[in-house]
């Protein structure tokens, strides 16, 4: 009962002010009877763990890292708070400016033993994990508890993601749960920030002069104006996003981006062994969380740049999204969804050579010929995107990539290009009654029906105007009065690989992708033009044999909204359209 030296034994260790040599005197001293150290001094063992340890001298440092190590060997009752004081340790330091109590982050005053820190508490992880084997699965909950909320500051999340991801290279098995909880952190940031805010928030910030501009990053930027002086490296104006989760998620993106080159590079040099088993951690994310989500911007594009590594890896993923596909056990929307991931992947990526695209168009084609075979069996076949969705996806993706690869499919041999789109019949395709030119998205549609009536492909125009007609406007009556609606995209359907917008990580992807110059209103009314004046044979044979007729406009713009990057690599997107007329 008598507890007096102990209670002043708990006081020394609480003080603040405790100096180096005491804290090792003591530390020795535990480390010698740490076996008295049970479940019932959880209190003092609570205070041990609270000894600011961290950048002290070596000496106490050492130390620390021998008592824990003795600690959770002797005494494995106590590793969970061992290990929840280390994870802790993995964002910077706050503390609290009492002005509209705001929690400010205080990483920049020890900015320069932050990195020396965050290397301290892995080698402690790494102590802990070598006397408990079962370490990993006590500290995968503890990362998830202790993960940053999202309105944290850029500082605080870059941090954590940093050292979660430092804790993969020496616990692989936790790999796979650490991309997970990453991805998923990501992906929330994603779908709080649509692509239209993003633009929206860059164009307020473009448009206001300078003042207005520091005043706002005063509001979303919780990090003290020091800490903004000391990043001016990676926080230039010009790389900052004016959204405050844009910018967030750039950091982080940036981050991922990194640690995928860095697993997949030895040495500079391409490891196929890392690189395949890192990819399979990824599809597997990618499965889980990614495909089942609609709508996210940016999350998914790190499928897109580890299928850059090599061309294997890309194929290996677009026969993933295949299997996706054309497998009936699969719910509707989940294939609808890898429909137009195969569609999206196909037109963008760059590094994707056109034999691997004729393989995969030839797949897309012959399952909508066997789609429609099996169809046509059956005598009430009509429209209907619930019961068909993977069928008009399918459509969807095959137009899309024709639209955005027609050039690299006809170059070179003319004749045999042109022999080998015949061959795929997109005429019965468009002809059949399940009408998929009245579900896919117009502006597809339109580039479509352009580009293959150039070529006398499929002359689309006929059901577009019969589809129109037979568009129904829904009035809704609201207080602010009526409002007139027509459903311009049925299949709910979206492109997952849409131009990237993050300033810092787009630096990544640019390289790898294939650019398109968005469409105005102006171009695609030009596109339905023939529709309205009504065509005639002679006008369709001057549109082919280039004489430049009135219409000549049509299809100047939809084939060259997309020119200057499918015609190669290597063209910037600003350059002149070549000619877009082939001489018969």
């Amino acid at each position: 009962g008598e507890t007096t030296d102990f209670e002043l034994l708990k006081h020394q260790l609480s003080d603040p002010d405790i100096k180096d040599a005491q804290i090792i005197n003591w530390l020795h001293e535990f480390r010698a009877s740490v076996a008295y150290l049970t479940k019932e001094l959880e209190q003092l063992v609570g205070i041990l763990l609270k000894l600011p340890w961290l950048g002290r001298s070596h000496e106490v440092v050492e130390e620390y890292l021998g008592f824990l190590g003795n600690l959770v060997s002797a005494q494995t009752v106590h590793l969970r708070p061992c290990l929840q004081m280390v994870v802790s340790q993995f964002v910077p330091p706050r503390i609290t400016i009492r002005e509209d109590d705001v929690d400010i982050s205080d990483s920049d005053d020890d900015d320069e033993n932050l990195s020396e820190n965050f290397s301290t508490c892995h080698r402690a992880l790494q102590t802990v994990a070598r006397y408990v084997p079962s370490t990993p699965q006590f500290l995968m909950p503890i990362l998830v508890e202790n993960f940053p909320f999202i309105n944290k500051s850029e500082r605080t999340l870059e941090c954590y993601v940093h050292n979660l991801l430092r804790v993969t290279v020496y616990l692989p098995s936790l790999r796979l749960q650490i991309l997970e909880l990453i991805v998923e952190k990501l992906l929330k940031l994603d779908v709080s920030t649509p692509q239209q805010d993003i633009e929206d928030a860059e164009e307020t910030a473009n448009s206001s002069d300078s003042e207005e501009r520091s005043t706002e990053e005063g509001l979303f930027d919780m990090e003290e104006d020091e800490e903004r002086k000391g990043n001016k490296v990676d926080s230039s104006s010009s790389e900052r996003m004016a959204h405050p989760l844009a910018e967030r998620l750039d950091i982080l993106m940036t981050i991922l981006f990194s640690y995928i080159k860095d697993v997949c590079h030895v040495n500079g040099k391409l490891d196929i062994n890392n690189t395949k088993a890192l990819y399979r951690d990824l599809v597997s994310v990618f499965d889980k969380l990614i495909l089942p989500t609609h709508a996210s911007c940016h999350v998914q594009y790190f499928m897109f740049y580890i299928c850059s590594f090599k061309l294997g890896l890309a194929e290996a993923f677009l026969d993933h999204l295949w299997k996706k596909l054309h497998d009936p056990n699969n719910p509707s929307v989940i294939r609808q969804t890898a429909g137009s991931y195969i569609g999206s992947f196909l037109a963008r990526a760059k590094f994707i050579p056109i034999v691997t695209v004729k393989a995969c168009l030839d797949l897309l084609v012959n399952w909508l010929h066997k789609y429609i075979d099996n169809q046509d069996a059956g005598a009430n076949t009509y429209c209907d995107v619930a019961l068909y969705g993977p069928f008009y996806s399918t459509c969807q993706a095959v137009f899309y990539t024709f639209i955005f690869r027609h050039k690299q499919l006809l170059d070179g041999n003319l004749r045999k290009g042109l022999s080998y789109l015949q061959s795929l019949n997109f005429e019965r395709i468009v002809m059949c009654q399940l009408n998929p030119l009245k579900i896919c998205i117009p502006s597809v549609v339109n580039l479509f029906a352009a580009i293959t009536r150039k070529y006398q492909l499929v002359f689309c125009y006929t059901i577009i105007e019969r589809n129109n007609r037979q568009f129904l406007p829904v009035v809704r009556s609201g207080t602010g009065g009526d409002l007139v609606q027509t459903c311009t995209n049925p299949l709910d359907s979206f492109f997952p690989f849409d131009p990237y917008i993050l300033k810092r990580s787009k630096k990544t992807i640019d390289p790898l992708y294939q650019f398109w110059e968005e469409l105005s209103a102006e171009d695609l009314e030009n596109l339905r033009k023939p529709i309205t004046r009504g065509t005639s044979e002679d006008e369709d044979d001057d549109f082919l044999k280039g004489e430049t007729p009135q219409n000549d406009g049509v299809v100047e713009i939809a084939p060259n909204s997309y020119e200057s990057n499918t015609r190669s690599p290597v063209c910037s997107i600003g350059s002149p359209p070549l000619d877009c007329y082939v001489p018969y």
